[in-house]
């Protein structure tokens, strides 16, 4: 986009960047992450904060917890970055995205959602996620150095009528099949005959991303049929389309296909170049997103914000 203002897009992370711990130095640091940790758990009724900064992990990994807990703290930092630097968001970014549940977080980040009704829909999200299948019934797998179409064909060879979809099309050789356990199995069985290094099945509570999940989308068109999603401040690069919107009637029906539909988040930070992005933020916990992003575009510069050192560097960058 020639007119882009910064050239930057904010980023948000998926489950699995959680840990205990995350966000207790902005909360620490700056009021305005804690008046979000504050809203978090007002809006769910329960000190969530608490379990964050204090665990025990087994806990904060759940679907349930782990989803609002991860928008907590990239909302800590979003808000952090506009109070400490003056601007507001549209001032620091041009687009933003989320991996998965990171979707809700970019979304709340540009005033899509006020942050109590995105903790409200992640933990709805986080629980019907766990309910749409029985424990044991499926299962994820990631491939490592496996192209799209690769892992496709794979994923058809292995469904033998069973569920076996590309949740994850991530990049950088990584792509993430989910769907009933025995498919699963049998991807790992036939990955080396595709040519793909390796298959790691996840350690996951339930198959997310993959037709499986219906009921759960189904629980959250309800949902969000009730929400009033508003535009975004700056345009959302969906999931499910890798394509910039800031329309909230395509927003609401995005987030309902994205619970069964394939993350595409090669595609989606693939597309920033062409939409005058030059530089790409994680924004919260981990650097699962910048290291993704790395190898799906060398030139596009890529950093992490998540404790107060990482804003002041960036502080200290804006111009």
């Amino acid at each position: 986009m020639d007119d882009a203002k910064t050239g930057r897009a904010f980023v948000f992370p998926g489950q699995g960047s959680q840990a205990v711990g995350m966000g207790k130095d902005l909360a620490d640091a700056y009021p305005a992450a804690r008046a979000v940790f504050q809203e978090v758990d007002d809006a769910l009724g329960e000190s969530l904060s608490q379990l964050i900064w204090d665990g025990p992990e087994e806990r904060l990994v759940l679907t349930a917890n782990a989803q609002p807990a991860l928008m907590a703290v990239s909302l800590a930092v979003a808000r952090v970055l506009e109070a400490e630097s003056g601007r507001s968001f549209a001032q620091l970014c041009d687009f933003v995205a989320g991996h998965s549940l990171g979707e809700y977080s970019a979304l709340a980040a540009a005033g899509t959602f006020d942050v109590a009704t995105a903790a409200r829909l992640l933990r709805l999200r986080g629980e019907a996620m766990q309910q749409a299948v029985p424990v044991g019934v499926g299962a994820m797998a990631a491939l490592i150095g496996a192209e799209l179409e690769v892992a496709q064909a794979l994923a058809a060879a292995a469904a033998e009528g069973e569920v076996c979809d590309i949740a994850n099309d991530n990049g950088g050789g990584q792509v993430v099949l989910s769907g009933h356990a025995g498919a699963i199995d049998r991807v790992l069985a036939l990955a080396a005959d595709h040519g793909i290094k390796r298959a790691v099945k996840l350690t996951v509570s339930a198959p997310f991303h993959c037709a499986l999940m219906a009921p759960a989308a189904d629980a959250m068109a309800d949902a969000l049929a009730l929400a009033d999603p508003r535009p975004p401040v700056v345009p959302v690069v969906a999931n499910v389309t890798a394509m910039p919107t800031t329309d909230p009637d395509a927003i609401r029906r995005q987030l309902v296909e994205q619970v069964t539909g394939r993350v595409r988040w090669r595609e989606s930070v693939a597309s920033f170049a062409g939409l005058g992005v030059r530089s790409m933020v994680e924004v919260g916990a981990g650097k699962v997103l910048t290291g993704l992003a790395r190898r799906i575009d060398k030139d596009l510069a890529a950093t992490t914000i998540n404790g107060p050192a990482d804003v002041d560097a960036f502080l200290a960058s804006l111009v």
